[in-house]
């Protein structure tokens, strides 16, 4: 299944049947009196957060959602049938924006959560409506209203706990298909990543969700390379885990781009709470782990993890770093009963 976070919708609501002018016509009845019906309503669009989905790819395929118009009204004092509501279902974590992309229309985060986006069209009154003492053969009706016409876009953000930043090849597949059952595509060339990825990762009898996105570069917040693009995967995560390719030439530097980045991207992403780990750390001998780690640290000004994706060495200490700035309502504590998921060193 294909990954897409970005569609463009039409949505348009139903329109409201017309009411209807009706005289009552019966055998020995000379006053029957006017008996026309209410038109029908009509249909609602709504959208709806649903379990089980993670992309948009099913917007690229159709675009265009319009509810149903609601019946005229009858004789007999028959009101129309209302035109069927029509449900655009979607992942938890869509925004909802209006045509400019800027305007934030509804934010689903939990599932069930459900928006109007576009209501339907009352249906116009019959005459019955208008009987009176003093008009008792009103010969008038209303139209039904129209229903709203719109274009819409739909924004996925992943809904993650913990998010992986870092340059292309540093280390970030390895690292979730390591501490998770998520196998994201891994090879020795950069980019290798071109969607988000989500793996539960365990430790310490905990589980939390961590998202993956395609690495940064120099110049993403304009538009260079793909990571900004999925930048907004990571803006709901309560950590975010910043990986350091430990075998570059200048650590440092390769910091120094990464927090760039995300300033220049805005947002909470640059005031977010941080952990810096440097990674790889199995191609480093003694010395060169500590002259790089020394380095990171006066860069960061914090203390550096150091850890390997491949030998797994310092996952569980970087792990546990992570989980410790998640808030416990969002952490899923294991029961007694159940396995471990957690990878075993």
């Amino acid at each position: 299944m294909k990954f897409l976070d970005l569609a463009k919708v039409y949505i348009r609501s139903g329109s409201g049947g017309n009411g209807c002018i009706s005289f009552r016509r019966e055998k020995y009845i000379e006053y029957g009196g006017p008996d026309g019906g209410d038109g029908g309503r009509g249909g609602d669009v709504v959208a709806e957060a649903v379990e089980g989905l993670n992309t948009l790819i099913d917007f690229r395929y159709q675009q265009h959602f319009f509810a149903k118009n609601g019946r005229p009204g009858q004789g007999a004092q028959r009101t129309g049938a209302s035109g069927d509501d029509i449900v655009l279902r979607v992942p938890v974590g869509t925004e909802i924006l209006d045509e400019d992309e800027e305007t934030l229309l509804a934010d689903l985060t939990e599932v069930g959560q459900r928006v109007m986006l576009g209501k339907g069209g009352n249906g116009g009154f019959g005459n019955l409506h208008f009987k009176t003492a003093t008009n008792q053969a009103p010969r008038r009706a209303n139209s039904g209203q129209p229903g709203v016409e719109r274009t819409i876009w739909l924004r996925l953000k992943l809904i993650a706990d913990a998010g992986l930043l870092g340059l292309p090849n540093a280390g970030k597949s390895t690292f979730l298909s390591a501490t998770s059952n998520a196998r994201p595509k891994i090879a020795d060339y950069p980019f290798t990543t071109l969607h988000p990825n989500l793996g539960v990762v365990g430790v310490d009898g905990a589980e939390f969700v961590m998202a993956d996105i395609p690495g940064l570069i120099e110049g993403a917040s304009e538009g260079r390379g793909l990571g900004d693009l999925f930048l907004g995967h990571v803006e709901r995560c309560a950590v975010l885990l910043h990986l350091v390719d430990g075998t570059s030439e200048d650590v440092a530097a390769d910091y120094r781009t990464i927090i760039a980045e995300l300033e220049a991207y805005g947002g909470d992403l640059a005031g977010k709470p941080r952990v810096t780990a440097l990674n790889k750390i199995d191609a480093l001998d003694d010395e060169e782990r500590a002259e790089k780690k020394a380095a990171l640290e006066v860069e960061t000004g914090h203390p550096v993890m150091m850890m390997s994706g491949v030998s797994r060495e310092g996952l569980t200490d970087v792990l546990r770093a992570v989980r410790a700035e998640i808030t416990e309502d969002r952490l899923r504590l294991k029961k007694a009963d159940e396995e471990p998921e957690q990878w075993q060193p």
